[in-house]
């Protein structure tokens, strides 16, 4: 009986740790998707990036002096932010993405 229970217990254990491998490799396909479709905006201008992104829900200027456009959207009640930061030329230097799939 002892067996028995070490047996399913390492059967379960294994499900559970083959399916969590699963999640983050598809979590980081699309981490990896999101920052290149990104990436495509560094060294572009902050206008290239507006016509295509719209109107950023907030825009500031942050400690180095330089504008952060913020780009707020939901999918799956799940908040998506996306963060550029634009340099004085105005070209985007740099970005961030929080939640977004």
């Amino acid at each position: 009986m002892e067996k028995l229970n070490f047996v399913i217990i390492f059967f379960i254990a294994s499900f559970i740790l083959t399916g969590c491998q699963a999640v983050k490799k598809k979590t980081d396909a699309i981490v990896e998707k999101e920052n290149e479709k990104l990436s495509r905006y560094i060294g572009k201008s902050s206008n290239e990036l507006k016509l295509d992104l719209g109107k950023p829900d907030e825009d500031y200027k942050n400690e180095k002096g330089n504008l952060e456009l913020v780009y707020k959207t939901k999918k799956y009640g799940i908040p998506c932010e996306r963060r550029f930061e634009i340099d004085t030329d105005m070209i985007v230097v740099g970005f961030v993405s929080n939640g977004c799939f």
